[in-house]
């Protein structure tokens, strides 16, 4: 299955709880598109909020997003990994 990175900006201030209660929004409702959130890392400091995940297209990606309340402003294909 393809997998994306999604990047999320805008979230300063982020606290590893607050991360984790997004990261567990995303997983509760990730079936329902076929898509599985692998993980989930924040840069506080900038705002920034980077999610990989498997699934069958970016839509896909982005609708679980916007229904856990946490739209992306960004969504990349990764073809290759190393």
């Amino acid at each position: 299955m393809p997998q994306f990175m999604d990047v999320h900006h805008g979230m300063k201030g982020l606290t590893a709880d607050q991360l984790m209660e997004a990261h567990k929004a995303d997983l509760a409702i990730e079936k329902e598109e076929g898509v599985h959130f692998e993980k989930a890392w924040a840069d506080p400091e900038s705002g920034t909020v980077y999610c990989l995940s498997e699934a069958p297209s970016a839509e896909a990606v982005q609708r679980i997003h916007e229904r856990a309340g946490h739209r992306a402003d960004e969504i990349h294909p990764v073809p290759l990994t190393a």
